[in-house]
């Protein structure tokens, strides 16, 4: 970009461009600070985060830089750290409007020219973008610079304001290419090598502990890992990363590594099959606690004792990736080989076996983040989502759990319909459920569009499934896809044992007091399984409507944003009801009423989520006259719940326990986040559909695009829901959870759930997780479940109980975070090991 098309001096746009305003009254002014009560709105079009410099004013792990415009000018600001946390919870994304009310001028004063705006203070808009609609091309946009400061590269490059950072990192995990620095397109050398004095990976274990000159190496890759990025506070690298190949020539295989700015440059160009000419290598002791790939298919020696490093100084490394045209038969490397297994052999590995697999997608999940147990350096997340898929040898799907392979644009795009091959997966089996796949770091992933030139096009069982899926019908297998939702793997176990170990299917027991931190502390997708204790005081059924689009309020210090959550009512018609069923749980509903509630249909309304913490009626009206949503469309979670009109379309039954009505006045807190959100419920796929779906399910994105801005997500279907509310042991805090039972063979969340019969009464649906038996559309087999009233009729055998409740926590941005039982335990049901 010239640097004249950036300056700020530019005539005639001071009275319609707000960002322009702002530098100049930032330069004008004594203090370096302004702070504006009616900011104009700018739209956020570029988030990017950076390791921090930890220091007593820096506590936080990482800082962001956020690029705005006002459809005029685009600005690259800093973000205070006080406004992290609007990151944190995806409040503060690209695509949406925000306000800017206080900001300061912040000079580089160890540098000469380079200094940039931060901002202190925000509005939140609403969800939708009122700026961009009217931008045609927002990179085309000049950037704002103050005067003189024209030649501060930072403030043009793909690289922090802070200059103390070289280079971002992605926006939710550590271990994906991030920004401009990191190059593919590389073309590969056609030069003619002299392989006339090149050694073999047979003998560099005798010469590692001698004195010994390295000569050059020709190898060829046949596994590669995915990044490792391993910077923390304090650490002088620019390039902190790491990536591990396995690499092979005709004597045996051997771990090379590559190590700092070698991996922006080669990473993305060094893949399975690819070959190598290097030179300036050095040898080192292998680290024994890395994860390796299972290569006893390749039928190849494996040298483990010592691994290759490149490295971009002492000594600078020279790689020559050759192209695949001048490769050579007489060489001698092997070819890359694969172990891929079918769905019907699957039931014959053993646990931790690892495998290739090629199938069609059928259901993709959203994606969601899970922290990093490593307590060294920053904190971190690990992106991973859930998959069925099939290739035709069995009626079962692969259940796959896929974690990021540091290859974002495959990771994103996987969808169904879709053909996918995941590398070094690894065979799990947990007690309940049936058996999965999950990623190994040196799994890869590849789907449609990714496929040509892979070495594994010509494997005999990826012919086979190519053939196979020639014979199927798109509208078909349409028919059995689903996207997005709720989704948890594996089913809880049919015990529940509190154990020191750590396993995937084990929840950790924890005080009802210490959840509520857990929930303000859960960041956006981050999911949480977790137990607590205690005895289900009351249960409400309602029916999950459709989602209508969120609308924002405004604060000066960070936003209050509105959450399409299903929140139940009650008609005064059915109070009658309600309390029968309070009162004489045995008793039977009529048939008519049934009848008229099976017919009952109603849309959802926006609801704020308000403060949880009730003491009297009093304050329950005081926050009803406060809010500024329609009284009509609030509904406080702690209240008998009332339909303000009879014409309302709404469905609502409950049940509470006798002592509950006087326990409620007593508790400290009331946990109220429970509630089914749209984003809970996964949707059929169709093609007309892809890209809202994909959006929706994929994480918020780093950079707006006119894509991103997808239309209205057709209305979800549900066929209800029952909110549980949880007292504690210890009667002091109560917590509101969504119980969201399979009710169809169709749904994804039935693949692989022990349907062992049970008499639908609350609590069995509780603990099982599911309508017994469950409905199958698919071969058209007729199935009456019990109506919600009937279930409800028996939650009187909750009355005192203690139990165990498994709960999935899961952040979905803004103010929504799903709390939803997966399982319901009688102490009967739990062990101590």
């Amino acid at each position: 970009m010239e640097e004249d098309s950036s300056s700020s001096t530019t005539a005639g746009l001071s009275n319609v461009s707000f960002l322009e305003r702002t530098l100049e009254r930032l330069s004008s002014t004594k203090c370096l600070k302004i702070q504006s009560e009616e900011a104009a709105p700018v739209a956020v079009i570029l988030l990017q985060r950076y390791l921090s410099e930890q220091t007593e004013e820096q506590p936080e792990s990482y800082s962001y830089d956020v690029t705005v415009t006002d459809g005029v000018w685009r600005a690259k600001c800093t973000l205070h750290q006080s406004l992290n946390h609007l990151v944190h919870t995806n409040i503060l994304k690209t695509g949406s409007d925000i306000g800017i009310t206080q900001c300061s001028f912040v000079y580089n004063e160890r540098r000469l020219g380079h200094g940039y705006i931060c901002v202190e203070k925000l509005r939140c808009g609403v969800e939708r973008s009122a700026v961009l609609p009217h931008v045609k091309d927002v990179s085309s946009l000049p950037m704002l610079v103050k005067h003189g400061m024209e030649r501060s590269v930072e403030l043009y490059s793909d690289v922090p304001l802070k200059v103390s950072r070289k280079h971002y990192l992605s926006l939710w995990n550590n271990d994906d290419p991030e920004g401009d620095i990191w190059t593919s397109a590389s073309p590969s050398s056609d030069t003619v090598l002299d392989v006339s004095k090149i050694t073999l990976l047979g003998s560099l274990e005798s010469s590692f502990r001698n004195n010994w000159k390295p000569l050059p190496l020709l190898v060829k890759i046949i596994h590669k890992a995915r990044l490792r990025y391993y910077g923390k506070f304090g650490l002088k690298i620019d390039y902190p990363y790491q990536a591990y190949f396995e690499v092979a020539d005709q004597s045996g295989t051997m771990s090379l590594v590559l190590w700092n700015e070698l991996c922006p440059e080669f990473y993305q160009r060094l893949n399975v099959g690819t070959v190598l000419y290097l030179q300036n290598y050095s040898l080192k002791q292998s680290y024994s606690k890395r994860s390796h790939p299972q290569m006893d298919h390749h039928r190849l020696k494996t040298f483990n004792s010592v691994e290759i490093c490149l490295n971009p100084r002492n000594p600078v490394s020279v790689i020559t990736v050759v192209s695949q045209k001048s490769v050579l038969p007489q060489w001698g490397l092997p070819e890359v080989s694969y172990q891929f297994t079918t769905r019907s052999e699957l039931e014959k590995l053993s646990k931790n076996s690892a495998c290739d697999v090629i199938c069609l997608v059928t259901f993709v999940g959203r994606v969601e983040r899970v922290k990093s147990k490593c307590n060294k350096g920053p904190d971190k997340y690990w992106t991973y989502r859930w998959i069925h898929a099939v290739d035709g040898t069995s009626e079962q799907p692969f259940i796959l759990e896929v974690f990021s392979s540091s290859q974002p644009e495959v990771f994103s795009g996987i969808c169904p319909m879709t053909y996918l091959v995941c590398t070094q997966m690894r065979v799990c089996q947990v007690e309940g459920s049936s058996l999965y796949l999950t990623s190994s770091c040196e799994t890869e992933t590849f789907i449609t569009g990714h496929h040509k030139g892979q070495p594994y096009v010509s494997d005999p069982k990826v012919k086979s499934f190519i053939q196979w899926t020639k014979t199927l019908k798109d509208n078909v297998v349409l028919q059995k896809t689903a996207a997005g939702g709720y989704y948890c793997y594996p089913r809880p176990p049919q015990v529940y044992t509190q154990s020191m170990v750590d396993t995937p299917a084990q929840a950790p027991l924890v005080a009802v007091a210490d959840l509520k931190k857990e929930l303000e502390t859960l960041q956006y997708r981050e999911h949480k399984k977790l137990a607590i204790q205690g005895q289900i005081t009351a249960v409400r059924y309602t029916k999950c409507p459709k989602a209508t689009e969120s609308k924002g309020t405004e604060e000066d210090e960070g936003p209050v944003v509105s959450a399409d959550v299903c929140e139940p009512t009650e008609s005064t018609a059915e109070q009658t009801l309600v309390s029968s069923l309070t009162s004489s749980p045995a008793e039977k509903i009529s048939a008519n009423s049934r009848k008229r509630r099976n017919k009952t249909r109603f849309d959802l309304t926006p609801v704020l989520l308000r403060p949880a913490l009730r003491h009297t009626e009093d304050k329950q009206e005081q926050e009803e006259e406060d809010s500024d949503s329609d009284p009509e469309q609030v509904q406080d979670l702690e209240t008998p719940l009332q339909l303000p009109n009879q014409d309302q379309d709404s469905d609502v039954l409950s049940w509470e326990s006798s002592s509950w009505p006087k326990q409620r006045q007593e508790v400290s807190e009331h946990l109220n986040q429970g509630g089914l959100f749209k984003d809970s419920i996964s949707q059929r796929f169709t093609f007309d559909d892809k890209d809202m779906l994909l959006q929706q399910s994929n994480l918020q994105a780093t950079r707006w695009t006119p894509e991103n801005t997808a239309d209205t997500i057709p209305p979800v279907a549900c066929p209800g829901y029952y909110q549980v509310t949880i007292l504690g042991l210890n009667k002091q805090i109560a917590v509101d959870a969504a119980f969201f039972p399979v009710v169809s063979s169709d749904e994804p969340r039935a693949v692989g759930l022990t349907q062992d019969p049970h008499g639908n009464t609350m609590l069995s649906c509780l603990s099982s997780g599911f309508f017994c038996p469950l409905s199958d559309t698919a071969n058209h087999s007729e199935v009456t479940h019990p109506e919600p009233e009937e279930v409800l009729v028996t939650a009187s055998e909750l009355e005192e109980t203690h139990v165990v409740c498994i709960l999935d926590l899961c952040h979905l941005g803004g103010d929504q975070v799903e709390v939803l039982i997966s399982r319901v335990y009688r102490v009967t049901e739990v062990c101590l090991d």
